[in-house]
């Protein structure tokens, strides 16, 4: 073991009274944080009888999970003779993998990076293949697979300036991982440039597989449903994945706006989604706090007409929600959280806003503004402001909305490069 991983390990021993707090403090909250606990250190349970060879992915969340959907269905459909293992960090991961995919795939926590717990994963697996998706280097994890000859894979690999800074404060670790990897797939240019400076080698660009998930059918009439519950004639302004501190940001600019009897404005509905399903009750608390009339979208009633807030408390609705509005605010960009997925909402035909922190979809981001698909917005009350511009002008609408399409369609095809990389590792 070198001394820099063997640092880290050292230092990862120490932390390991800290694991149990952190997840019985997450389970008070989430209780299924306290489920599947024994996965988390590399007890998976007994083998199936299953001699088929296994491919490995792991998506940490939710939003890697639904990235990942068009490469696991590839590989569902290109290697019918294998299983495939979907691992995840979160409940809400493992949740919107089971979503997808039901049993097609068999589901579990990647464990720890404690050199026992991965190699007992490994070992009760025995993968052929392993990819990792986004930006997820594990030292143990990837030593552990080099001693088992494992090719192990990053793919749809994105490295913001910010998180190149972090990983460049440990050169020797940080270099010794990605050398220990097989091949790395970067989304861009720009990734492969942080990642290249960092360490890595075998590298290629090929693009971003969110570009590949097409608006599902289901979704687009989940989302007509949706619309005739907010009202068919109501213009509706969706707030998308919003983080902890945006939403007071967004409710308090809401609230400056005049009585929507007014003559000149328009009453807009406001359909307020937050990222993480814990916050629901806290943003409804805000709501209350304000005064503003809300309804719950669980509750599946149609929208009363006093109501100016949707609070969608529901998961895995986003693309219905996309469908069901006319002008779109892409969360997690009002403050330095760095931005979620706008290539959604841009295939969906739908105008999109976004604040000024996009750092996770950079290139993206800036690909979006520069079609016409998608405008950035400073503030809160900037956003607001936008929003109801474009909620008087339909023309403008519609055009954004078409150059959304035609933004998403143009740059597809990172699964085909993928799998392209990964085929001489599968014979």
């Amino acid at each position: 073991m070198s001394l820099p991983r063997l640092l880290y390990t050292f230092v990862l021993a120490l932390l390991l009274p800290l694991v149990f707090l952190r997840l019985a403090w997450r389970g008070r909250r989430q209780p299924e944080y306290l489920r599947h606990m024994a996965e988390r250190f590399g007890f998976h349970g007994a083998n199936r009888a299953d001699s088929r060879p296994l491919i490995w992915l792991h998506a940490v969340s939710v939003g890697e999970t639904r990235a990942a959907a068009p490469l696991v269905e590839a590989l569902l459909q290109e290697y019918p003779d294998h299983r495939l293992l979907l691992t995840h960090m979160t409940p809400t991961g493992r949740a919107t993998g089971r979503e997808l995919f039901g049993e097609r795939v068999r589901q579990a926590y990647l464990p720890y990076d404690y050199p026992f717990a991965v190699r007992r994963f490994l070992l009760r697996f025995r993968p052929v293949a392993g990819l990792l998706l986004e930006t997820e280097l594990w030292p143990n994890l990837i030593a552990a697979c080099q001693e088992s000859r494992l090719p192990l894979l990053l793919v749809n690999a994105r490295l913001s300036e910010k998180s190149a800074r972090r990983y460049a404060r440990f050169p020797r670790l940080t270099a010794e991982c990605l050398k220990g990897l097989a091949a790395v797939a970067a989304q861009t240019e720009a990734d492969a440039t942080r990642l290249a400076a960092l360490g890595a080698s075998a590298y290629t660009v090929a693009g971003n597989l969110k570009f590949d998930i097409p608006p599902p059918a289901a979704m687009l009439q989940k989302g007509k449903e949706l619309r005739a519950l907010f009202g068919e004639n109501r213009p509706v302004l969706l707030l998308a994945s919003t983080r902890d501190g945006e939403e007071a940001m967004l409710l308090e600019a809401l609230s400056k706006l005049p009585p929507p009897a007014e003559e000149g404005k328009r009453n807009f509905l406001t359909v307020l989604v937050p990222r993480h399903p814990q916050r629901f009750d806290d943003v409804a608390r805000l709501l209350d706090e304000r005064g503003i009339p809300y309804q719950r979208r669980s509750v599946n009633q149609p929208v009363a007409a006093g109501a100016r807030v949707v609070l969608g408390d529901s998961m895995g609705e986003m693309f219905a929600y996309y469908a069901a509005c006319d002008v779109a605010f892409v969360g997690g960009s009002l403050l330095p959280f760095g931005g979620q997925n706008l290539i959604e909402p841009c295939s969906v035909g739908v105008p999109v806003l976004i604040g000024p922190h996009t750092f996770n979809f950079a290139q993206a981001s800036e690909l979006a503004v520069a079609a016409g698909a998608a405008e950035r917005v400073a503030t809160a009350e900037e956003l607001i402001e936008k929003a109801e511009a474009l909620l008087a002008d339909p023309a403008r609408r519609t055009a954004m909305g078409e150059a959304g399409k035609a933004f998403a369609e143009r740059h597809r095809g990172a699964t085909r490069r993928i799998m392209a990389l990964l085929r001489p590792f599968l014979g």
